[in-house]
């Protein structure tokens, strides 16, 4: 096993847990419920969140590996499955970039440049700042993780302060202004009306525990620092996520709630448009487009070397294990992320002229296959307490097998039902048209068909190389003891 700098301390890996599981750029979507989705946040969080992070604990002390979710997959389920299921877990990353950086792009427009923010004119224009921090992502993941861990580092600080100025701005101007949504008891218990297309949204607000496992072997002590890093970033999540949705729907009505620009608005209802609220706005729209472009600094890299960890396995194509000489970070895999999202973002804004539809659809089909994984994840836990039952674990979920049955069945199920939702979602404004629809299969059964063609033919028996026949030299006479030939 290759050698590797452990440079990632408790702070670092809690920072970067809570860098890949708070997103910003989704809050109006899960907001866009409507009231209830306070319910169905308390319901994700216990009947969810609680058993995820005591699974990914159990699994992360068991095997602290570099590779993470292809370790525990290959030691559960053997190499074909582990080598499937770090593809989807990698390749998905490459598709989902598109999305996040198109809100940013929608973002900045908004902030900055006001003739871009209205489509079809906007279009290109967005689509092309996406595409540039796209690479500006790679170029961040090919440094040194001790430069690049600070970038998630700062992006993580930020995403606090901005969820918190979220919920606390909702409840001064509830006070002020009365709330922009009724509130009341009843109207927490959980629906399933518009709910059918934002609740997977929650579901996947609340991926990435096992990420950081992907670089277990940069981690100082990882049997030590990486249950309570997820204990810490765990329970920090599930109030700033519960407290930001608060403070939105206090201050915005669902009508204005926008997947694109809804963020920036919510900020201008609570803060104001003008003098000192309009510096606000501006300093937290600011600091959120950092944070969206950390969410794919911190993806990437995690994502990107437990791919490199299957292809020097021999599992995926060696390309995706090329390092870089001086960082030692996997160039070739991050390079090729970038290739998939330019490719995907292009391809699908040919098609797609609506901007949430653009949106939606992009991370709509990412988040299909970013689910995937979690199908084999989930149940690794319970196979491998039978499988390797004497493994030392540090931390153990308590309750016996029964227990941990029990949780691996619940948490798959919930990815399961969330997969199909994102699949046949009810689309905002377009619910039935193929331009939405076309596009998001298409990249689905895409990447998918391409997954299949890499393992069958990394799977097939390789034929020897044929060795070039050398002719031998003529003999030679021996040599006299004068040093001439003899006769």
């Amino acid at each position: 096993m290759k050698s590797r700098r452990r440079v990632m301390g408790l702070v670092d890996v809690t920072l970067f847990t809570v860098s890949a599981m708070l997103v910003v750029d989704q809050l109006t979507a899960s907001a866009s419920i409507g009231t209830d989705t306070l319910g169905w946040w308390l319901l994700a969080i216990v009947f969810f969140l609680v058993p995820y992070g005591l699974i990914t604990a159990e699994l992360a002390t068991i095997y602290p590996e570099q590779g993470g979710i292809y370790v525990w997959a290959k030691r559960a389920f053997g190499n074909r499955w582990a080598a499937r299921t770090t593809y989807w877990y990698w390749v998905n990353v490459g598709l989902w970039m598109p999305s996040v950086f198109l809100l940013f792009a929608g973002l900045f427009c908004q902030l900055f440049i006001h003739g871009w923010t209205d489509w079809p004119a906007g279009k290109w224009p967005q689509v092309a700042i996406a595409l540039a921090l796209t690479w500006a992502v790679v170029g961040v993941g090919i440094l040194r993780l001790e430069i690049g861990k600070w970038v998630n580092n700062v992006g993580a600080i930020l995403k606090v302060a901005i969820i918190f100025s979220l919920g606390a701005g909702g409840i001064v101007f509830a006070i002020r202004h009365g709330s922009a949504n009724s509130i009341h008891g009843g109207s927490f218990l959980p629906s399933f009306g518009v709910t059918k297309t934002y609740l997977p949204v929650i579901i996947y607000m609340l991926m990435g525990f096992e990420l950081v496992s992907s670089m277990a072997g940069e981690v100082k002590r990882p049997e030590r620092d990486l249950p309570r890093a997820l204990l810490t970033s765990g329970a920090s999540i599930a109030f700033l996520y519960v407290f930001a949705t608060v403070g939105i729907l206090l201050a915005l009505p669902l009508g204005k709630l926008e997947l694109v620009q809804g963020l920036v608005e919510t900020f201008r209802e609570i803060f104001g448009r003008d003098g000192v609220g309009e510096v606000v706005v501006y300093a937290l729209g600011i600091g959120a487009l950092y944070t969206y472009f950390t969410n794919m600094t911190t993806w990437t890299m995690g994502a990107n070397r437990a791919a490199a960890e299957a292809a020097q396995d021999g599992e995926l194509p060696a390309v995706l294990a090329r390092e870089h000489p001086r960082h030692h970070t996997p160039v070739a895999a991050f390079l090729i992320t970038g290739l998939i999202s330019t490719v995907t973002l292009v391809g699908s804004a040919l098609f797609i002229s609506t901007q949430d539809n653009l949106f939606f659809a992009i991370f709509a089909a990412s988040s299909v296959i970013f689910l995937l994984p979690y199908l084999l994840m989930f149940p690794a836990v319970a196979v491998l307490r039978r499988k390797d039952p004497d493994r030392e674990r540090p931390f153990r979920i308590p309750g016996g097998d029964r227990v941990v049955i029990a949780l691996a069945t619940l948490t798959t199920i919930v990815i399961a039902a969330a997969t199909l939702l994102f699949v046949w979602p009810e689309v905002p404004d377009a619910p039935a048209e193929w331009s939405y629809t076309g596009p998001l299969l298409a990249i689905v059964v895409g990447a998918l068909v391409v997954g299949e063609v890499i393992l069958w033919r990394m799977a097939r028996p390789r034929a020897p190389r044929a060795v070039r026949a050398t002719p031998e030299p003529p003999p030679t006479a021996p040599r006299s003891a004068t040093g001439g030939q003899g006769a």
